[in-house]
């Protein structure tokens, strides 16, 4: 059931809106709609605007908060992070630390698998954007400290960066992590991806590996289908298991 403060998405038949149950009102081009009329609903029931217009009510999934979440750059893609949950084997057991927080995206999904996620950003101001966007997915087992990542301790299943890699850090990773835990970096070019390689491959002795992820939609039009001219390349993902 749809509580005052929960995020909601209500679907029309051309666009949808990310909003807020609660008080106040949402106007568009299809009419207006009390904000507190979605407290007690359920996903799935709909709602009619003052004209009329209908809209179906959905609570955000992780894919909705990436499209619709507020933002303080640009946030890993889901096909990149679905690569770290995969090939870490990300599960209910695991203790993960992230860093380069910014807006909680990455953060997000590992919350919704994961037992415990602490995510570092050094950013003050991108930490509260993270914490909030964190408090609209309803995950309390994901913790944001607005500090450097050097800077953290304990022991860890998984430790994932999307920041600037200096050796340090990876040398600062491999002391936080479990015999078998793995190391994951996002690294958007060569020369930052090779750092990541030339350190990991002087301390981990389980394995390191480098994939690029490959994603091209398909277009579909009365002329054929082919793939989408759109640039397909987002980073690099190293894997290291310790």
């Amino acid at each position: 059931m749809i509580r005052e403060g929960d995020r909601v998405i209500l679907v029309g038949s051309k666009r949808e809106y990310y909003l807020r149950a609660g008080p106040g009102k949402f106007g568009s081009d299809a009419g207006e709609i009390q904000l507190s009329d979605l407290v007690g609903k359920m996903p799935g029931d709909q709602i009619q605007t003052h004209l009329g217009k209908t809209f179906s009510i959905r609570v955000p999934r992780p894919p909705d908060l990436f499209v619709h979440g507020k933002r303080s750059g640009a946030p890993m893609l889901p096909k990149d992070i679905g690569m770290v949950i995969a090939y870490t084997g990300m599960n209910k057991n695991d203790h993960v630390l992230d860093a380069g927080t910014g807006s909680g995206v990455a953060s997000i999904y590992f919350g919704g698998i994961a037992k415990l996620v602490d995510t570092y950003e050094v950013r003050p101001e991108f930490a509260r954007l993270a914490e909030k966007n964190i408090a609209d997915a309803h995950l309390d087992n994901v913790i944001v400290h607005p500090e450097d990542v050097l800077s953290a301790s304990g022991v860890y299943d998984i430790v994932h960066l999307d920041m600037m890699i200096q050796k340090e850090h990876v040398v600062h990773a491999y002391s936080l992590l479990v015999p078998g835990g793995f190391f994951v970096t996002y690294t958007p070019f060569f020369e930052q991806t090779f750092v990541v390689l030339d350190a990991c491959n002087e301390l981990f002795s389980g394995g390191v590996n480098c994939f690029e992820c490959m994603e091209r939609e398909l277009t579909r039009t009365a002329r054929g289908t082919r793939p989408s001219t759109r640039v397909a390349h987002s980073g690099f993902l190293t894997v290291a298991r310790k």
